[in-house]
């Protein structure tokens, strides 16, 4: 790393250590390659559509590109990048291609044509093939090598990138690569395969707790109108990073005075913490504090303690606050006044404002968001300190104090967090990609957008539209994953973030002719935030493909509620793409609510199945239903191909 990416990383410390190489990336791009490096050894391009060949040149130079016996010229713009279009042609391969320039010749061999899928989206993408159920044997299977897959790492960017900043390469599986392969990607187009059977490309670009918002393009969310004030943070960070954060410490403040305001406010320093719990001296993941497993405490968590300075120390200049690993978020406070904030940093270091310190005892606030697990501040206790300028320290060494926030209240969200933050990933990971050709994508995400799913269904339909302009096809087709269930059972009806997520993500497909909904509600794992049965998801996927995609006259999912009517006391509700009847996996729980307004309404509704109908008797007053609705639900309900009835909850009419 250079010495101004060390100063930024200390002085700032707002980023996790991938995110402050990005940032130097941005001022170092690669040297122009002659071919993008998505064309290289072993890719997969999109058959029977024209083939969009691009790279890097000097400018003004003429570029001539060759696949196979087909050929086509371009020349370079002013800026250095130029663009070729071949003929559309039919799947089919090993092909050469070839880019020729200045004397200079950048060639790509065993490259197929097929069909290409891109497979976005968080952790349950990235989960690997070797991690799957049944993984060993599926591997010993994969001798097909016309199944490849290119990987994206990981990469926040704070400007669209035009290429990636590490290194990419495609792999053909075989049984001793697709253990890395996407389990997701990898069993959708093993499946479609066996019915499509032409080559199949897999490009891949997954970050675990990933929001939504994050994978779209600034100039996509401004015309959506959405995280307005969080894209103008945005844009002040990439020339003033301190205004940034002290814009963002005001907004956070206003948030907490609006969303809670009896309670306080906890970062100043004359706030009472005399009723807050103490933490254990060696602090570490909240959940273990209670000798549970690190999946606990997910939510907003208060900490402070206090450190006494000299008058000398107070006045020292360049001092730094070093929280040490803070797991994921953090805004930050020193004696009332906003230090910083950081998101998935590997160190947590705040510049500390000339003015902030003060001889004697000095309070040290912060709030703490955590989605997952191993939620809080970790490392060794000599990691926390106030380091100054000239060498010395003043070790955190006081007990420290915490307070969950209550009525599971979030936050707002770092805006150039990683992960949270807003088009960072697309910047880093989509923008690089170019105009490539798609045949459709594959979307698996949702779990990080839980506590926002108000937002989810607008900004999941920005990122279709987005995505389409930028790979430059308006109609490309997306197969969106709804997400399975998990946590624990509820035996009466209640509210559940997952299911609010679910039904944003049928809406959206809803509004969107070229989408498709798998629904997999009935194949997570409770316990277990990354379920291992992929090869049945993408058994599913390739169902909903080959009726979205490539237009067979089958079911994409199972039954999709239609109508809801009223006859008499009883409401109807009534299915399509039903294969054969309807059938139910046991009479209780029906999974069925009958609901008027407010949750405390919703109460379990009976059923009977009429072939392609549910009769709910006694509906008196209810003015909607919801059906298979909790974080794990009951949804018994089928029909011939075995597969469920999905979420959703709709109003009477």
């Amino acid at each position: 790393m250079t010495r101004w990416c060390r100063r930024c990383a200390i002085a700032v410390g707002v980023l996790l250590i991938a995110y402050a190489l990005s940032v130097c990336a941005d001022g170092q791009q690669p040297p122009p390659q002659l071919l993008h490096p998505m064309f290289q050894d072993h890719a997969v391009l999109q058959r029977d559509r024209p083939i969009r060949i691009y790279g890097e040149a000097e400018p003004g130079v003429a570029v001539t590109v060759t696949l196979g016996t087909v050929s086509a010229q371009a020349r370079a713009g002013a800026d250095g990048r130029w663009r070729a279009t071949l003929p559309a042609m039919p799947a089919g391969g090993p092909y050469s291609l070839s880019a020729t320039a200045n004397g200079e010749t950048r060639t790509a061999e065993d490259v197929l044509v097929g069909d290409v899928f891109f497979c976005a989206g968080q952790s349950n993408m990235a989960f690997s093939q070797r991690q799957a159920q049944g993984a060993a044997e599926d591997a010993r299977a994969a001798v097909d090598g016309q199944i490849r897959q290119l990987n994206i790492s990981t990469n926040a960017s704070l400007t669209p990138r035009q290429t990636f900043a590490t290194s990419v390469r495609w792999v053909v599986g075989s049984p001793e690569t697709v253990g890395s392969f996407s389990a997701a990607c990898y069993y959708f187009a093993r499946d479609l395969k066996e019915t499509v059977n032409v080559p199949m490309g897999m490009v891949v670009a997954a970050w675990g707790g990933a929001r939504v918002r994050n994978w779209v393009s600034e100039s996509e969310l401004r015309r959506a109108a959405l995280d307005t004030a969080d894209l103008d943070m945005l844009a002040l960070s990439r020339t003033d990073q301190q205004a940034a954060l002290r814009r963002w410490g005001a907004k956070w403040e206003a948030w907490w005075a609006s969303a809670l305001p009896h309670a306080g406010r906890p970062w100043m320093p004359d706030y009472s913490d005399a009723s807050w719990k103490a933490a254990p001296p060696v602090l570490g993941a909240w959940a273990l504090w209670n000798g549970t497993s690190p999946d606990g405490f997910v939510g907003q968590m208060w900490m402070r303690t206090t450190v006494t300075l000299t008058a000398e120390q107070a006045a020292k200049p360049d001092a730094v606050l070093d929280l040490g690993a803070v797991n994921e978020e953090d805004q930050t406070w020193i004696n009332g006044k906003d230090v910083g904030a950081s998101s998935f940093a590997n160190r947590t270091q705040h510049a500390i404002r000339s003015g902030m310190l003060k001889e004697g005892v000095n309070v040290i606030a912060t709030n703490i968001f955590c989605s997952w697990r191993n939620c809080g501040i970790r490392g060794p206790a000599e990691n926390r300190a106030i380091r100054f300028g000239d060498g010395t320290s003043a070790l955190l060494s006081n007990p420290w104090r915490y307070q969950e926030v209550p009525d599971t209240r979030i936050a707002p969200q770092l805006p150039w967090g990683p992960t949270h933050g807003v088009t960072m990933d697309y910047n880093g990971m989509v923008s690089p990609i170019g105009a490539y050709g798609f045949r459709g994508v594959v979307w698996y995400q949702g779990e990080s957008d839980i506590y926002f799913a108000g937002q989810y269904k607008v900004t999941l339909l920005a990122m279709m539209a987005d995505w389409r302009r930028h790979f430059e096809q308006p109609e490309l087709p997306f197969l969106i994953v709804q997400l399975p269930n998990y946590g624990h059972p509820s035996p009466r009806p209640t509210s559940s973030v997952w299911a609010d997520v679910r039904e944003a993500q049928r809406q959206a497909v809803l509004q969107d002719k070229h989408a498709a909904l798998t629904v997999n509600v009935d194949i997570g794992d409770a316990t277990n935030l990354h379920p291992t049965n992929k090869a049945e998801l993408g058994r599913r996927l390739t169902l909903a493909a080959r009726n979205l995609i490539y237009g067979e006259p089958l079911p994409p999912s199972g039954p999709v509620v239609d109508s809801l009517k009223r006859r008499g006391s009883d409401v109807v509700v009534t299915f399509r793409d039903v294969s054969g009847a309807l059938s139910g996996r046991g009479t209780q729980p029906t999974g069925f609510e009958l609901c008027g307004t407010g949750q405390s309404s919703c109460r379990s509704a009976d059923m009977r199945m009429e072939n392609a109908t549910v009769v709910l008797p006694g509906a008196g007053s209810a003015t909607r239903v919801r059906y298979c609705w909790a974080d794990t639900p009951a949804c018994p309900l089928s029909d011939g191909s075995g597969r469920p009835a999905g979420p959703f909850e709709m109003a009477i009419r």
